[in-house]
């Protein structure tokens, strides 16, 4: 098992992506425990309420592991907020205020996770940590400002954090998944070919054709890759990222 014995934290770990990799990491022999502002039940790992946002919070949350597990191996940052698309012209207040939360929860959020919890790994002398980037995070697209520089920010810290931790044997590397085969993906989908008079056969096949693996990727496509950089297979790499979007866009 790929993570025999490690103490994993994965933080946004609400449905979809944080609960299929909390799933696969226990398989992989880790104990987990899942952070988000709302928790869920999750089988086989600990939950714990907290708002990455808030140093008080993930203050705790370290704290609380160290003195259940007495140690911290792992740390995934994948908490992202919820956007919706909106031109930057378009913008009213309000949605001024959304899209600094976006990005607080993006980049600082995952600032924050990590000012917490790497000290109890640089004390032990190890660990790893995988931020959850995005394909959008080195391209942007219209109407999604929010999420791709909070996830840009994220990328950049990755760099920094790699370069800073890297003596106390500590890895920070992304995972920056493109599509994710979702419902929520396939709704997006159907609005684009209800707005085109198509079928929605017709918009997924022609999206998937632009990838050149000819399909889109899943949440456990993108876990394993989170899990690889996660565990000692990957000792030797810091600062790097790995593209999950199967071919959708090459870096």
């Amino acid at each position: 098992m790929l993570l025999d014995g490690k103490i994993a934290v994965i933080t946004g770990a609400g449905p979809g992506l944080g609960r299929t990799l909390a799933g696969l990491m226990a398989k992989e022999g880790a104990r987990v425990v899942t952070v988000a502002r709302t928790p869920r039940e999750i089988p086989g790992a600990v939950t714990m309420p907290a708002d990455v946002t808030v140093p008080a919070d993930m203050e705790t949350v370290a704290g609380a592991v160290l003195e259940r597990f007495g140690r911290v191996d792992v740390l995934v940052n994948a908490a992202f907020p919820g956007t919706h698309r909106m031109n930057v012209l378009e913008m009213s207040p309000d949605d001024l205020e959304s899209w600094r939360a976006a990005v607080n929860i993006g980049t600082y959020g995952t600032l924050v996770a990590c000012r917490y919890v790497a000290p109890h790994m640089v004390a032990q002398g190890s660990g790893s940590i995988v931020n959850v980037t995005s394909m959008s995070s080195r391209k942007g697209y219209a109407g999604r400002s929010d999420f791709a520089v909070g996830k840009a920010g994220a990328h950049l810290l990755s760099h920094c954090l790699a370069d800073e931790l890297g003596p106390s044997g500590i890895r920070v590397n992304c995972v920056a998944p493109g599509w994710i085969a979702s419902e929520v993906l396939d709704e997006w989908m159907r609005t684009r070919a209800a707005a085109e008079g198509v079928p929605f056969e017709e918009i997924r096949d022609r999206d998937v054709r632009a990838m050149a693996l000819r399909r889109i990727a899943t949440e456990e496509d993108v876990s394993r890759a989170i899990i690889f950089l996660a565990s000692d297979q990957a000792r030797a790499i810091t600062g790097a990222t790995i593209d999950v979007n199967s071919g959708q866009l090459f870096t």
